[in-house]
C-alpha cells in the first residue's frame, strides 16, 4: 500500500476526530453555564465533558479495531460522527472491510467494544457521581431529566445517598458522560441486524436469532407508544437497515466457554444499562 493512500486513509478519521472532539467541547462547555458566541475564551470549561466521552467512544472503537486486526479482518479506524446536538455527536463507526470468518471471531469482535466501553462508563460515572450534587425534585422544574437504568442507580445510592421519587441528582459533565456511555453501551448490544449484540446473538443462536431480532423490534415499537418515542423511531431505523446478518464462512468452528461467558456477560451489561425513558422534560 502506498504512503499516499495510507495517508487518505487516515486523513478522514483524523479530521473527523478533531471535529467530534471540538462539537464535544462546545456541548461541554454550553452544559456548564458557558454563552460561547459572549464568552469563547471560557470554551475549555467543556474540557471535562469532552475529554470523558471521547474516552468512552474511542475506547469502544478501538476495542473491536484491534480485535478485528487479530483475526485478520479489514477494518478502518473509527469515524467519529460530530453533531450539533447537547453531547455534539452521534457516536462513532468502524467499517468492516472482510467478512468475519469463525463464530469465536464474531463474538470476540463483537463484545469487545461494548465490553471495553462499558468499562470506562463504570469509571468515570463512578468519578463524576463523587463531584455530583443530589437536589430535591421540585428544584428541577423546566429541565430535561435523565432516567436511571438499574446500574446507574445503584451506583448513586452508594456514592450520593441518593432516593429516587423525592430526590434528583445534579450531574457533574463526568458523571453524564458516563450516563452517555452506558446508554451507547445499551443500544449497541441491542440483538438486531449488525449492531455489537446482533454480532453475538447470531453467533450463539444462527438462524434463529432472526425471530429475537423481530420480536426486539416489535417491542421497541410498543415501548415507543407506551414509554418513549425514541424507540419507536429507532426501531424503524433498524428496519431500515435490515434484521438479518450475513452469513460466517465457517460456521462449524464451535464456540468454546469463554466466548459462551462473553454472551452472558454482553447480556447482563444490556440488562443493567437499560434505561426505559432515557429522556423526559419536566
Amino acid at each position: 500500500m502506498s504512503r499516499a493512500i495510507r495517508r487518505k486513509g487516515l486523513l478522514l478519521p483524523v479530521v473527523l476526530f478533531i471535529l467530534t472532539f471540538f462539537t464535544t467541547l462546545l456541548a461541554g462547555a454550553v452544559q456548564t453555564g458557558v454563552h460561547i458566541l459572549k464568552e469563547p475564551e471560557k470554551i475549555y470549561k467543556g474540557l471535562p465533558f469532552a475529554l470523558t466521552l471521547m474516552a468512552i467512544l474511542l475506547s469502544h472503537e478501538l476495542a473491536h479495531y484491534f480485535t478485528s486486526k487479530r483475526y485478520n479482518v479489514k477494518a478502518t479506524l473509527p469515524f467519529f460522527i460530530p453533531a450539533p446536538t447537547i453531547i455534539g455527536t452521534f457516536g462513532a463507526v468502524i467499517k468492516m472491510k472482510s467478512p468475519i470468518v469463525t463464530r469465536r471471531a464474531l463474538v470476540d469482535i463483537g463484545a469487545s467494544g461494548p465490553i471495553a466501553g462499558f468499562i470506562i462508563s463504570v469509571i468515570v460515572s463512578i468519578v463524576g457521581l463523587s463531584f455530583s450534587k443530589v437536589v430535591p425534585l421540585k428544584q428541577m422544574e423546566e429541565s430535561i431529566h435523565l432516567g436511571d437504568s438499574l446500574l446507574f442507580t445503584l451506583l448513586s445510592r452508594v456514592i450520593l445517598d441518593y432516593h429516587p421519587g423525592s430526590q434528583d441528582i445534579l450531574l457533574h459533565p463526568i458523571a453524564f458522560a458516563g450516563w452517555i456511555g452506558f446508554f451507547i453501551t445499551f443500544m449497541n448490544l441491542i440483538p438486531v441486524g449488525q449492531l455489537d449484540g446482533g454480532h453475538i446473538a447470531y453467533a450463539i443462536l444462527g438462524e434463529k436469532y432472526v425471530y429475537l431480532s423481530h420480536g426486539l423490534v416489535l417491542v421497541m415499537v410498543l415501548l415507543g407508544l407506551l414509554l418513549w418515542e425514541g424507540w419507536a423511531l429507532w426501531a424503524i431505523l433498524l428496519l431500515i437497515l435490515g434484521l438479518r446478518h450475513p452469513p460466517i464462512l465457517y460456521w462449524e468452528v464451535p464456540l468454546d466457554h469463554r466466548r459462551i461467558f462473553f454472551g452472558w456477560l454482553a447480556l447482563v451489561i444490556f440488562v443493567i444499562t437499560f434505561i426505559p425513558v432515557p429522556f423526559k422534560i419536566y
